[in-house]
């Protein structure tokens, strides 16, 4: 944050979109755009030596896009919103592998654009609406070999599992489950450790893959 302002990023090799989601940001009070690019080389930089909350990156420009990705994700404290028309399931799936926290495309209206931005401020995952089940599936398909072991889970871990599923925010899980937002992150982190997860995504689809029904997580989500 710079001044109360959330700190973007744009790196896209086409200028007319650079410059266009430049001049929307910069009209929004609670933006500043501190750098554009439009190479993976320039998102590395750009992350490594500003370090802006959010970077808004497209995956079809010059350089290994995704290497950048994980570099940016696991070196510095920027977070990566793909931002992008290139619209395969795989490419999705890559991203995320990468590290990136959203997944929009570029047909989406700036209210989901922003939704992707405060989701990935916050640590939570968000994908383009059109592709979320879809991902969802194919997590659940590649049969990791170290989340097949079963698992037991708490009444309180089993309803954070419930509300995962229907897609809630931390913040409509705390106030579902009259929590604070602080305990709900803390339960997030465990469950993603004993479930062997990357994120919010990989918990629920990890959470059906062990020995626990939808069944027990329904009624552990009535008590």
């Amino acid at each position: 944050m710079r001044d109360g302002k959330t700190t973007i990023a744009i790196v896209d090799d086409h200028p007319i979109v650079v410059e266009g989601a430049r001049m929307v940001f910069l009209a929004e009070p609670g933006f500043d755009v501190v750098a554009t690019g439009a190479t993976a080389s320039d998102a590395t930089s750009i992350a490594t030596l500003l370090g802006p909350d959010v970077m808004l990156m497209d995956l079809s420009m010059p350089g290994e896009v995704f290497n950048a990705i994980t570099q940016i994700s696991q070196t510095t404290t920027t977070k990566v919103v793909v931002f992008t028309a290139y619209s395969s399931l795989d490419s999705a799936l890559r991203a995320l592998d990468a590290g990136a926290l959203g997944f929009v495309l570029k047909g989406a209206s700036f209210d989901e654009v922003l939704k992707a931005i405060q989701f990935a401020q916050n640590g939570e995952l968000y994908i383009a609406q059109q592709y979320a089940s879809q991902v969802m599936l194919a997590l659940r398909a590649r049969g990791r070999p170290d989340v097949n072991a079963p698992m037991r889970l708490n009444v309180r871990e089993k309803q954070i599992v419930s509300q995962l599923l229907h897609a809630r925010t931390n913040r409509e899980i705390a106030t579902t489950l009259s929590l604070s937002e602080k305990t709900v992150k803390r339960y997030m982190t465990v469950l993603m450790q004993k479930l062997h997860a990357r994120n919010r995504v990989e918990v629920a689809v990890n959470a059906q893959r062990h020995e626990i029904s939808e069944r027990s997580i329904a009624e552990a989500t009535l008590q």
